[in-house]
């Protein structure tokens, strides 16, 4: 009676380990464990952080640069943290997932109001605050 008893017992055992075997190699499974990876996953919230803090010091900066009527080069300041400032916004909005026309600035190119302002909006939209 042992021997038929352990020979049950160990049926049982290889069987479930080839079943818990079968199910950690399935589809469904690596399918379950990807989507909650991908949810789980979103922007680091410390560069979340910085790039918030960066943006309002580079806001402060700006309003600095355009109060001080002293400023030697002031327009050559203004243009360079307003450059500056457009790409950390940028860099926020890729963060936060939104659609960035990404194409390399040349000198004389600038970022326009209006879109400056549509992804200062959206960000504000999404929560962000600097």
């Amino acid at each position: 009676m042992t021997w038929l008893a352990m020979a049950l017992v160990a049926t049982g055992v290889l069987v479930a380990g080839l079943a818990v075997r079968s199910w950690l190699g399935s589809d469904a499974r690596r399918d379950g464990v990807l989507r909650r990876r991908r949810r789980r996953s979103g922007p680091d919230p410390m560069v979340t952080l910085t790039i918030q803090v960066r943006l309002g010091e580079l806001a402060a900066e700006l309003r600095t640069v355009s109060e001080d009527p002293g400023l030697y080069a002031r327009a050559h300041h203004y243009r360079a943290v307003q450059d500056a400032y457009d790409a950390m916004l940028r860099d926020a909005c890729r963060i936060a997932g939104l659609a960035v026309v990404d194409v390399p600035l040349r000198p004389h190119e600038r970022l326009s109001e209006d879109e400056r302002l549509r992804e200062e909006l959206e960000l504000s939209s999404r929560g962000w605050s600097w």
